[in-house]
């Protein structure tokens, strides 16, 4: 973990740079499979399971019988955690159900909105070296609240052709309709445009990584919606004195191990944290399994000393983290001067994992500095608004005279017209 010690302003940008590699030609690979899918449909995305995930299969879909047996190859602690995390999460996303409320604007003139649930979501689910069924709840549970009439989801098999069973059982738990053994860009293109299997879906959610990422965003600019620009995990912790090494050094080895591109960063005003949190990063490393991919994540991953509380602020709200940690004795006094961030994990004893799986927050995030200007997924995000209003002849009498000056002026006469008419 590199040491940087009171940057100046104008370096921050460039330290605070994501980790880069080249892509240069992924585009093109993926567009180029997007293509064999849209019009090789099931035939298509079963070679390129063949191809990717080595497994032969005869049928895309998870069979009622397969979604059963997921319940007897799990513990029963792990059933009751994941049902523990599901209900959490379904308390914090029912709370941000949107309440109608009618307006009228000017006498006689009333507007107001309905949400409505999208019709056909999508979910993708990683299933390679971690296999995401905490992601199956954040996005599942969060679709059934909302009302989400189909709820597709894609996840890569072994090379047995068997889906993890902890997917599956969150799946069960969470109210999925559909799954299906596919994974990668294939995955992504079959929910675009829909096959004989996969239906067409409106609006695709969930993390991948570069290429499912390359694949969301292809599709998206005519075919579909998606959940996000989304990329490499990170997080961000801000320390003073008071911060316990062991607690960071757990928190920021939580998102090294998630993959070699992820970026950590810890931010501090006390230089003697820095080191005792390197040396705990060391004695934790050794321990844990997935030890070589969070070294190669700490390779670009950096401790910033600096000044005082004012650029741990400004700094913060510049890199816009997907994950911030704040762990000092007043981390109350920094929620309000927090702008640009995913989610937040106040105080000492709230670990990023926390919102990773059960207190209820949602952890599908934005990275790569979108949290300027992206939400993490809520309810809001497998809901369309749709406004109405209605018009009585004392409203137009009162409003239409605004209109029609305003449509004169734009030189559009017959929406001037469609007022007159109404006025006579």
């Amino acid at each position: 973990m590199k040491v940087i010690k009171y940057p100046q302003r104008s370096e921050w940008s460039k330290i605070l740079a994501r980790p880069a590699f080249d892509t240069s030609s992924l585009n093109a690979t993926v567009s180029s499979i997007l293509a064999e899918i849209k019009s090789g449909g099931d035939k298509a995305v079963i070679s390129y399971g063949e191809k990717f995930d080595k497994v032969q299969l005869s049928s895309l879909s998870v069979s009622e019988k397969e979604i059963e047996d997921s319940d007897k190859l799990l513990s029963e602690e792990l059933k009751s955690a994941i049902r523990t995390a599901k209900d959490n999460i379904e308390k914090f996303h029912a709370a941000q159900k949107f309440e109608p409320k009618k307006i009228e604007t000017t006498a006689g003139v009333v507007c107001w909105q309905k949400a409505v649930g999208i019709e056909k979501v999508g979910l993708y689910i990683p299933g390679g070296t971690a296999p995401l069924f905490s992601t199956v709840l954040m996005l599942a549970v969060p679709a059934k609240i909302a009302g989400c009439r189909e709820i597709v989801l894609c996840t890569p098999p072994d090379k047995d052709g068997n889906v993890n069973p902890a997917i599956l059982y969150a799946a069960k738990v969470a109210g999925v309709n559909k799954i299906f053994k596919i994974g990668g860009v294939q995955a992504i293109g079959a929910m675009a445009y829909g096959t004989e299997s996969v239906p067409k879906v409106y609006k695709i959610f969930g993390p991948g990584n570069q290429y499912v990422v390359a694949a969301k965003q292809l599709v998206s600019l005519k075919d579909v919606a998606i959940d996000m620009p989304a990329g490499p995990s990170e997080v961000q912790v801000i320390a003073d004195e008071t911060a316990n090494p062991t607690f960071i050094a757990s928190d920021l080895l939580s998102q090294a191990e998630h993959g070699v591109d992820s970026q950590v960063i810890l931010t501090t005003t006390n230089e003697n944290i820095i080191q005792s949190v390197i040396t705990e990063i060391e004695k934790q490393l050794a321990e844990l399994p997935r030890k070589e991919i969070a070294e190669k994540a700490l390779q670009h991953s950096i401790a910033i000393l600096l000044n005082n509380e004012e650029e741990l602020i400004e700094l913060t709200n510049e890199y816009a983290p997907e994950h911030l940690i704040i762990e000092t004795k007043n981390y109350i006094d920094f929620v309000d001067k927090i702008i640009n961030a995913g989610s937040v994990f106040l105080g000492h004893y709230t670990p990023e994992s926390a919102g990773d799986y059960a207190s209820g927050t949602n952890h599908t995030l934005p990275t790569n500095g979108h949290a300027k200007a992206y939400s993490g997924v809520n309810l809001d995000s497998f809901v369309k608004k749709i406004t109405f209003q209605e018009i009585s002849k004392e409203g137009i009498k009162n409003l239409g005279s605004t209109i029609e000056i305003m449509a004169e002026n734009e030189l559009l006469f017959a929406h001037k017209n469609a007022v007159t008419l109404r006025l006579k």
